[in-house]
């Protein structure tokens, strides 16, 4: 592939909408304390628990940090960035009118510096695939390009678009085993987690990894919630300039549940 220097990834799905919620009593089978965490405390509504809760700015983060953290660590890992310089965000709730407040139509370009460019793309009410796929990334080279339709298999084309090399799994599902029985290599990541807590074993994504892939789908958040493009300090991720933004790069917590570091 040669230098890669651009990734392209997506997630769609087809989401109905969440209607307009009713104030009710909590359902005695949850402990609505527990599960609002830090959150600053808001009454119970219909249409809350259990999934829809991401689509609340209160206690959610929208579809960029539901499944475009996936792909758009995959994008980070290829073209080897850290922190980006630069973040826009566009897009809107267009599909329905009820209480989803997050984007369900949303792109996000994330820059660095003269080096490489990320986009992702996520329609949660729109699952018209992209090259074929609901989710995936493609990573463009000056010698090739990489494509990848969000399972364990990837195709390699040349700059003629000829393919070079194509990879299948061959993980197979296991249908005595929850955890893997869809085939995916899920099953391998709690092992390898669980290994490392023991000791036994090194983490195949340490912390700071995670981290550096999750603040991209935050920063696309605040410059959508902002409508503004965020210059970034690359050493860190840090929004420069901006003080609108900032007022958005941590929570107000509950209090008693305020991190202490």
């Amino acid at each position: 592939m040669g230098k890669a220097y651009y990734a392209k990834s997506w997630y769609v799905n087809n989401r109905k909408s969440i209607g307009f919620g009713k104030k009710v009593p909590v359902p005695a089978t949850l402990d609505f304390e527990l599960w609002q965490g830090p959150a600053p405390r808001r009454d119970y509504q219909d249409n809350l628990v259990h999934y829809n809760w991401h689509w609340f700015w209160h206690w959610g983060t929208g579809e960029a940090c539901n499944n475009g953290t996936h792909e758009i660590d995959c994008c980070r890992w290829f073209l080897g960035v850290d922190f980006p310089t630069k973040v826009t965000s566009a897009g809107g709730r267009y599909a329905f009118k009820d209480d989803w407040q997050t984007p369900d139509t949303q792109t996000a370009s994330f820059e660095f510096g003269d080096t490489a460019t990320i986009s992702w793309e996520g329609r949660s009410c729109n699952n018209n695939p992209v090259e074929g796929a609901g989710r995936g990334f493609i990573i463009y080279g000056d010698k090739g390009t990489l494509v990848n339709g969000g399972g364990d298999d990837y195709k390699i084309f040349g700059t003629d678009n000829k393919l070079v090399r194509e990879m299948k799994s061959d993980i197979k599902p296991d249908p005595n085993n929850p955890i893997s029985a869809s085939g995916n290599l899920d099953l391998f990541h709690f092992d390898n987690f669980i290994k490392s807590v023991k000791g036994e074993a090194k983490v195949n994504s340490p912390m700071n990894e995670g981290h550096r892939s999750v603040l991209l789908c935050h920063l696309a958040n605040i410059s959508q919630r902002t409508g503004t493009t965020l210059h970034c300090d690359p050493s860190n991720g840090h929004i420069k300039d901006n003080q609108e933004a900032m007022t958005l790069w941590q929570r107000t917590y509950e209090k008693g549940w305020e991190p202490k570091v």
